[in-house]
């Protein structure tokens, strides 16, 4: 049996709603990939045959994803949902936690416990121009964890030209104690958009288009 790479459980989730269907070899586009393996949503897909894009600003992150999955396209770039073209990336001293977020960082970092280490200027495209520029036909899975940024980054895909099968995003705000709090406005946003909430495990919620 196959280990689960996924923070909890989701490439599993995800792997048997594929299965379903009959897909077994998957596209994707991984917006804010981090490690290209612990704690990946996507990283199951790839061994199984899969192929796709990953996004992630952090540059040390984006040359170990290279490495490591040499079927995937790497942008080391960040996921914009305006007219900007770059911004500040801040890195924290737990890269899971790096941001384009100011207010997301400073909170951080004055809580004690998580530190900025740096800040660098890293390029921004959007998501709905990477989608179109790599996947010609219907990409089968996205999957969103931007900190600070989720539903701004949702909201801002055109689903009248971009309609991903299947959405695995991090609804669950962070919070150091335990006690996020989930991020209603993007499953109002998906739902009003023909999708539906195939699984939830709190931390991230899975969303399956209905309109296919």
């Amino acid at each position: 049996m196959e280990r689960c790479y996924s923070q909890s459980g989701e490439d599993k989730i995800l792997f048997h709603f594929f299965s379903s269907i009959g897909k077994d070899k998957i596209t994707y586009l991984d917006v804010g990939t981090n490690h290209p393996q612990l704690h990946n949503n996507t990283y199951l897909f790839y061994r199984n045959g899969g192929h796709g894009v990953c996004v992630e600003p952090n540059p040390k992150l984006a040359e170990l994803i290279r490495t490591t999955r040499s079927r995937d396209v790497c942008l080391n770039v960040g996921v914009s949902f305006d007219e900007d073209r770059v911004a500040d990336f801040y890195l924290m001293s737990s890269h899971t936690l790096s941001t384009f977020s100011k207010d997301e960082a400073i909170a951080m970092n004055e809580a004690g416990v998580h530190r900025i280490e740096s800040t660098l200027q890293i390029p921004l495209r959007n998501i709905n121009s990477i989608i179109r520029d790599h996947f010609p036909e219907q990409v089968d899975l996205v999957s969103i964890d931007v900190e600070g940024w989720n539903e701004e980054v949702v909201r801002s895909l055109d689903l009248s030209r971009v309609r991903p099968l299947c959405l695995c995003v991090e609804t669950l705000t962070y919070s150091e104690n335990g006690h996020g709090e989930k991020i209603t406005g993007i499953n109002e946003f998906l739902l009003d958009n023909g999708y539906t909430v195939y699984a939830d495990t709190h931390i991230n919620t899975i969303f399956v288009d209905t309109r296919n």
